[in-house]
């Protein structure tokens, strides 16, 4: 349900926001903060949190320098599914040490 005024986010809208949300939790796994990552993106902090908050300006490029990164363990998990499956992360800690 939407607030009053509000409209219904898109579906990539959606999309776009379940993204930033993985993000910030790999992020987060990482032990990072939206500072530390930035500078080792070389971005700014507000380009992290836009991303992380509404799933702006990424691409397939942006996505690989994200993860990559957030260092050692982490890869890339992009999977094309319908919006009502269980979403799974984009980015974890891989099992190898």
């Amino acid at each position: 349900m939407t607030k009053k005024g509000q409209r219904k986010a898109t579906p990539e809208e959606a999309a776009a926001k379940a993204l930033g949300r993985q993000l910030l939790e790999a992020r987060q796994a990482a032990g990072l903060t939206q500072q530390d990552l930035a500078k080792r993106l070389g971005v700014s902090q507000s380009w992290i949190v836009r991303i992380e908050k509404h799933g702006i300006d990424v691409t397939l490029a942006t996505l690989r320098r994200y993860v990559k990164a957030l260092g050692e363990g982490f890869e890339r998990v992009v999977e094309v599914r319908r919006p009502e499956q269980q979403k799974e992360p984009i980015a974890y800690p891989s099992a190898s040490p």
